[in-house]
This record gives structure tokens, C-alpha cells and sequence, in this order.
């Protein structure tokens, strides 16, 4: 990694080694109060700012710049194509590294005040298609009261690290929840409110959330435990969006609004979840977030509209409704502004709008009449920051602007192109404003931008809600069973709680509770402790929670301990094992001629015919899967199918006849194959193990041979990874171009 600063001698700090010249003692100076006190005013610790605008109200930023060190404090090697964020003199960025069996997302931390790296954490991306340079697509979130550092991968890992970059908790959204992940790589970026982070995602579970739906999943920001789940709309129109909901608050209570999947706008209740209104948009899903002041909403979006008229639409939203609301509920509208990714910023009652082919759109935010409009490029995919009178924007192709903004008028300042190699950088993320510094990263590097004599006091004061500790005022008018959702091994103790809200959405204390089970097997104390028990199968099914006439549900799967198996002859036919995620409308238990049941995949009518099926918790480790398939005949196609371990996909490819395995759909990042000749109409029997060195490296083994063969000693293939997932729920694979059969599934713990 290489830096570019001035320097002579160093000092220690709490965040690493110092530069000291004098230039930089001056820049030490500002920067040390946020090293000390621990506080946030100052910091930019979500992507789009303090008040989620794209605004800050930071002085003394420079005007212009160069690559060649002009106003440039300092630039590391990086490639990313998020946004930072900033806190208590730190710099927080997602991105990529290494190459070939190497490729990772990363999570790094580095020096505010000198650029200076402090810690990197780097993760395997598994179970996708993403491609690598959409790794790192979402953007980071830092929380001002613990410091807590949040990530959300392109394959649905979610993970929480503390100030020094340790893990706190993780979650896999992809094997818990169904989160879907698809080609394009478009990640959603997490929200901070209180004690929780909030996420969403289009998912398809298990129970009543089978159906695909774009939904919102608020976590305790301590632990990770589910809250609420909240589902607003209906059928997704695209299973791939990131548009990020902000926090507002109307009429007296906050409310959680945003983009989605099925191209409405919605307001939740920030607190449960619990959907108040919604405003239908596109006919696509949404993917630039709203901005909301003042009991307004402005969104934009790049598809087709709802009546016709023309590609794309920005609209003002009146947020104060209550129950469903459209057009009677729209303030103004702008048309044929095709705003599809870039958010816009509000500033001073004029709201800046980017479109798709990188137009500057400064609109009335009263009125939505158009002030001034100029181009900065080609391709408009960052959004603007508005700080200091002036405007911050990213064009994707290295174009870097800054303008001075009037009411009625602008002045180009500065313009900037950087390289990256013999084209132009990438910029997909945009800035951020702290400590009177500017920090944007690139596909070629990460900058810093600063006057050297700065002048203005700077800092980190407090900016943080509390944890939102119970409070006494207000009568109790909802309830929440707490974890919301969970898996549990069989004989596992799991503590239940209820979250009681007043109607405003404030903490009240906890009333007296009622435990019960539905469909689950076991029992529950009169303090929430539910213990399953010993069971032979899985089950599926819930805890319930009653307060007089309040009563919360949380949704629970209990798998038994290992071995496992299946055989479908006790599930129904048209159906799946109702515990297993990612199977529903691609596969279906069916009776063969000979009476016997057999699980099936078939060919969807539209959409991606790959699946990846869940079938147990994804901390598992330290276990083999095993199972029959065949591939149904077909004139010309074959399908590819196999099993899931530890994250590891073992495949029978079809079409190249071979035996292989690989993580990274995508990325060959691992793969290995060897030259397998097999057949349709055959059933064959497929078994593999992962096994972890002291060293972390994995070695997966597998075997294939015909069923009714002996089962050869030898594996049939043997191959390593130097990156090992320690972890992962078993399943199984298939890409169907023809319908594949599954039969007589065994997991059991490694011999």
C-alpha cells in the first residue's frame, strides 16, 4: 500500500503512528479532540451525512485540488465503490483485494488525520454470482454510542465489528433468511436507529415468508438479534435494489421510509416495522434512496411510470397520511428526470438531483421547478454532498466536481479527473465531509482532501440517541417477541423476551407475559426459557408471547442433532420440508410410477434457474452431506446439480461432463474440476466433507459414483482452499435446464 503525504517525525497515538511536521501538527491539532473525547459531532458516520440529506455543516473546505498534491492531505492504495464514513478520527471504507484464489471484501479503517492504515479485515464471498469488481457495493455504517462498525456483503454476510475492527456478532442472510443475491451485485446499506440496525432485502424464507417479498429486518445493534421483520409491499418487480431508508419524524413518532423492490415508496414505524402508508412510484423496483424534512419525502427513480408518461420521475411526497396513499398524496412532480441511483441532496430549500447520464437537475424543493441544470459527464451514479456553499459531486468516469452554489446560480471551482491505469477511475461512491476534510474513495485509491493550515475548530461532540432504555410515559400499545426470528439446535436452551413499545413508539416497561408454543415441540416457562427437547426431525413453527390482549409471535426452526436424513417419503406431495430455505416455487416433492417420493427441481418459466437450498443452521461445521440425484431426461440440455457444505459447492456439471467445486459462482476464485463422464435417467450418489487445518486452509473432498455401485474408497475429488470457510449450512445445488431428482439426503457429523 502506498501513501502520499508530507512527513518528518512521528508521534504514538491511540490510532497509530502520527505524521509530525509542522503543516501536520497544525492538522494533529484539529484532529485530536475526536481521537480523545470519543464523541461524534463533526463525523459523517452514514453514507449521505448527519441528517441523511447529503448535507454538512462543515467550514473551511477547500475549492480545488490535484492529484498532483494540491490540497491533497494524503491518498492510499484502495479499490472500492462505496462511501466512507468517519468517526472519533477514523476513516471506515468497504472494498476489494487480491487476486485470483485471493479475492476478498474487505473492511478497513484508517488514520482521519494521516491515511495511515489501522486495521483491514478481509471476507470470503461465497454462494453468489456477484462479480468481483461489485464487491463491496454497500456502504459501511458506524455508530456514534459504541462505535460498532457494520458491514453487509454481496453474498448476505452481515457482520458487526467493534472500533478495532474484532467481530462482535455476525449474521448470514443468505442461509438464515433466503436473502437473495443475484448478478448485479446491488447491496443494501444498513441504518442506524437507536439500539438497532435495520436492513433491507428481498428474501425468501420459510412459513408466511416463502414468497419472495422485499423486506426489512431490524437487529439489535449489540447482539444481532432479529426485532421485527417487517414486509410493506407486494411481489418484487426487480429481486435486486439498494435503495437506503432514512429516518424521519412525523407527527410525533418516528418513521422508517424507503425505496423498494416492487417500485413503491414506503413509511414504516420505526420502532415494530408496522407499514402507515405507501406511494406507488415505478413500475420497476427503486434504487435511489429517498431524502425527508419537514414531513416530505423526495424520491426519484429511471424506469417506466405508472401512467405512461415518459422514463423516469422525481416526486415530493407529503409523509404526514395516514392508512394507503398515491397520487393524492403527491406535493409536486418533475418528469422525464431519469434519477435512477444517485440520491439527492437537500439543502436550503432546493433539493440536487443527478440523473442517469450525469445531469445536474437543481430543483425548488417547495415546487419542484427547475432553478439550474448543467452535465458534469457520462454516467451519473454517485450523489452530491452539499457543505461549505459549495457542491460535491462524483461523475463515474474519475470526474471529480466542486461548484459554489447560490440561490439562483453556480460557479464550476474545481474539476478533476483521475486516472486508473490507462482509463479513467471508477466512482461509484460519494463523499464525505468531516473535520473540515473531504474523504471519497475510487476504484484506484482512497483520498483525502484538506487545507494544510486549517483554521476551524473541528471535533467530535455527542450525536447519539441512547439505547433507548424503557421509559415509564405513554400506554402500552404494541408488543414484540424478541429474537423475531431464530434457529435453534435440538436441546438447546433459547431465552425469549418481549419489547413492549407505547403508540408513539417509546420504550415502555415490560408487562406480565404468557408463553406458549405453535408447532413446535418442547416447552416454555413462564420466563420466556424454551427448551425443545429431544426430536427426531426438524420442526418449524412459533413462540408466542400475550399481554392481556396484546400478542407477539416470533418465528422459530428446531433441527434435531446429528445425523440427519430424508427421504421425502413423509413429506407431502407439492411440497418441500417446511424448515429448508431458499426451495420455494423451484422444487416440490413428487411420486414416482413406483410409489416412491422424491424431492425435484424443475425449470422455471422465467427468471435465474440457479438455487442454492438451505437446510440447517449456517454455524455449522465439522460434517459430511450425502445424497442421491439423477438428471431428468432431455433432448438436449443437462442440468448441473450437486450439494452444499461449509459454504463449498460440490457440482456434476452437465454440459462439460466434470466432477468440480467452487464458493464464487462467479469467480473461480478456488474452483477445481476433473473430467466426470455421466449420464440422464442415472441415479447417482454424491457425498462431501470439508476439513480445516490449524492454519485455516480447508480441504474438500467429494465422491461420486453410480447408486447402485459399491462405494469407491478413493475420492473422486480432493481440493484446497488457503482461505477456509470455517462454517456453513448444508444443502443442496441445482441449475436445472433439465429437472433434477433428489433422494435419501443424510448429514452426519465428520468420521
Amino acid at each position: 500500500m502506498s501513501s502520499s503525504m508530507s512527513g518528518a517525525a512521528t508521534l504514538k497515538s491511540k490510532t497509530g503512528i502520527l505524521d509530525l511536521s509542522i503543516p501536520s501538527l497544525l492538522l494533529l491539532f484539529l484532529i485530536l479532540p475526536a481521537i480523545v473525547t470519543g464523541v461524534s459531532f463533526g463525523a459523517w458516520t452514514n453514507w449521505r451525512g448527519p441528517g441523511s440529506d447529503g448535507v454538512s455543516a462543515e467550514t473551511g473546505l477547500i475549492d480545488t485540488w490535484s492529484v498532483a498534491g494540491e490540497n491533497l492531505l494524503w491518498r492510499v492504495d484502495f479499490q472500492g465503490r462505496s462511501t466512507p464514513v468517519v468517526l472519533r478520527g477514523r476513516v471506515f471504507v468497504i472494498g476489494r483485494a487480491g487476486e485470483g484464489v485471493d479475492k476478498q471484501e474487505l473492511v478497513a479503517a484508517y488514520d482521519a488525520a494521516t491515511g495511515q492504515l489501522l486495521w483491514e479485515r478481509r471476507f470470503n464471498v461465497f454462494l453468489t454470482t456477484v462479480p468481483f469488481p461489485r464487491t463491496g457495493w454497500a456502504n459501511p455504517v458506524v455508530d456514534p454510542e459504541t462505535g460498532y462498525v457494520y458491514f453487509h456483503g454481496v453474498g448476505g454476510l452481515f457482520v458487526c465489528l467493534d472500533f478495532d475492527g474484532k467481530t462482535v456478532w455476525e449474521r448470514s442472510l443468505a442461509e438464515e433468511l433466503g436473502r437473495y443475491s443475484g448478478y448485479g451485485g446491488r447491496t443494501h446499506t444498513p441504518v442506524i436507529h437507536k439500539d438497532m440496525v435495520i436492513l433491507g432485502s428481498v428474501n425468501t424464507g420459510w412459513g408466511e415468508q416463502r414468497p419472495p417479498r422485499h423486506r426489512f429486518f431490524a437487529f439489535d445493534k449489540r447482539n444481532g438479534e432479529i426485532i421485527w421483520i417487517s414486509t410493506p409491499g407486494g411481489g418484487p418487480e426487480d429481486l435486486n435494489t439498494y435503495s437506503t431508508p432514512v429516518i424521519t419524524r412525523v407527527n410525533d413518532r418516528d418513521l422508517l421510509v424507503g425505496g423498494n423492490g416492487d417500485g413503491a415508496v414506503y413509511a414504516m414505524e420505526a420502532a415494530t416495522g408496522k407499514p402507515v402508508w405507501s406511494f406507488r412510484l415505478s413500475q420497476r423496483g427503486l434504487n435511489a434512496s429517498v431524502v425527508a424534512a419537514g414531513g416530505r419525502v423526495y424520491a426519484s427513480h429511471s424506469e417506466e411510470n405508472l401512467d405512461g408518461v415518459s422514463m423516469g420521475r422525481v416526486v415530493c411526497i407529503d409523509a404526514t397520511g395516514q392508512g394507503d396513499v398515491t397520487s393524492s398524496h403527491e406535493v409536486w412532480r418533475y418528469d422525464q428526470l431519469a434519477a435512477g441511483f444517485s440520491t439527492p441532496a437537500l439543502h436550503d430549500g432546493r433539493l440536487y438531483v443527478v440523473d442517469n447520464s450525469a445531469n445536474l437537475h437543481v430543483l425548488n424543493a417547495q415546487t419542484g421547478v427547475l432553478i439550474w441544470e448543467t452535465s458534469l459527464g457520462t454516467v451519473g451514479k454517485a450523489s452530491p454532498v452539499v457543505a461549505d456553499g459549495k457542491l460535491l459531486v462524483p461523475e463515474l468516469n474519475g470526474a471529480f466536481h466542486i461548484f459554489r452554489i447560490g440561490a439562483e446560480s453556480y460557479e464550476s471551482l474545481s474539476l478533476v479527473k483521475i486516472k486508473f491505469g490507462d482509463r479513467y477511475a471508477e466512482i461509484y461512491g460519494s463523499p464525505a465531509v468531516a473535520y473540515g476534510r473531504i474523504y471519497f474513495a475510487t476504484e484506484e485509491g482512497l483520498y483525502c482532501l484538506g487545507r494544510r493550515q486549517a483554521t476551524a475548530e473541528t471535533g467530535d461532540g455527542a450525536n447519539s440517541d441512547g439505547s433507548d432504555s424503557p421509559q415509564a410515559t405513554g400506554s402500552l400499545s404494541h408488543l414484540l417477541a424478541v429474537p423475531a426470528e431464530i434457529q435453534v439446535t435440538a436441546g438447546q436452551p433459547q431465552r425469549f423476551h418481549v419489547r413492549a413499545l407505547t403508540a408513539e413508539g417509546g420504550r415502555a416497561p415490560s408487562p406480565p407475559v404468557e408463553w406458549s408454543l405453535e408447532g413446535l415441540p418442547g416447552e416454555i416457562d413462564g420466563e420466556g426459557n424454551y427448551s425443545s427437547g429431544s426430536v427426531e426431525r426438524a420442526w418449524a413453527g412459533h413462540v408466542v408471547a400475550r399481554a392481556g390482549e396484546l400478542a407477539a409471535k416470533a418465528r422459530v426452526r428446531v433441527y434435531p442433532t446429528l445425523p440427519w436424513s430424508q427421504d421425502f417419503n413423509s413429506v407431502e406431495p407439492g411440497t418441500y420440508p417446511a424448515e429448508w430455505i431458499g426451495a420455494s416455487g423451484k422444487f416440490e416433492v413428487v411420486t414416482l410410477e413406483d410409489g416412491n417420493r422424491v424431492l425435484e427441481k424443475v425449470r422455471i418459466a422465467r427468471g435465474i434457474q440457479r438455487s442454492y437450498v438451505y437446510i440447517g443452521p449456517p454455524t455449522m461445521s465439522g460434517y459430511q452431506i450425502e445424497a442421491d440425484l439423477k438428471a431428468i431426461s432431455h433432448p438436449r440440455r443437462i442440468p448441473d446439480m450437486g450439494l452444499i457444505a461449509n459454504r463449498y459447492i460440490v457440482v456434476l456439471e452437465g454440459n462439460y461432463q466434470k466432477l468440480s467445486v467452487h464458493s464464487w459462482a462467479s469467480e473461480k476464485r478456488m474452483y477445481q474440476s476433473v473430467d466426470f463422464p455421466w449420464e440422464k435417467g442415472v441415479w447417482y450418489r454424491m457425498k462431501m466433507r470439508v476439513d480445516l487445518d490449524d492454519q485455516g486452509k480447508a480441504v474438500i473432498r467429494a465422491k461420486v459414483w453410480a447408486r447402485d455401485d459399491a462405494e469407491p474408497d478413493d475420492w473422486s475429488l480432493k481440493a484446497e482452499d488457503p482461505h477456509g470457510n470455517a462454517q456453513g449450512s448444508p444443502g443442496i445445488y441445482g441449475q436445472s435446464y433439465a429437472d433434477i431428482h433428489y433422494d435419501n439426503l443424510k448429514v452426519a457429523s465428520t468420521p
